[in-house]
């Protein structure tokens, strides 16, 4: 298998893993009765997930992760 074709399987995978996670912390965070602290954490975990397969990449998830994360707080917390 050719290096480009491995790093592109590698990258593949990371996002899926990334996707993975994310979906779980979204789901935790409408599913589960959490106080707004423990989902504040389920975000940050989130957050440190996605930078630990992403170096550098805070700006990105703060723009589609976090927006995400945000609402969803917004809206079962009754947040402004």
């Amino acid at each position: 298998m050719s290096v480009d074709k491995q790093a592109l399987l590698a990258e593949e995978q990371k996002l899926r893993r990334l996707r993975r996670a994310m979906d779980i912390a979204a789901t935790l965070l409408w599913q589960v009765d959490l106080t707004l602290e423990e989902a504040q954490d389920v975000v940050n975990h989130a957050k440190h997930t996605a930078l630990q397969l992403f170096p550098d990449k805070e700006e990105t998830f703060d723009l589609i992760y976090g927006s995400r994360f945000r609402r969803i707080l917004v809206e079962k917390y009754h947040l402004q």
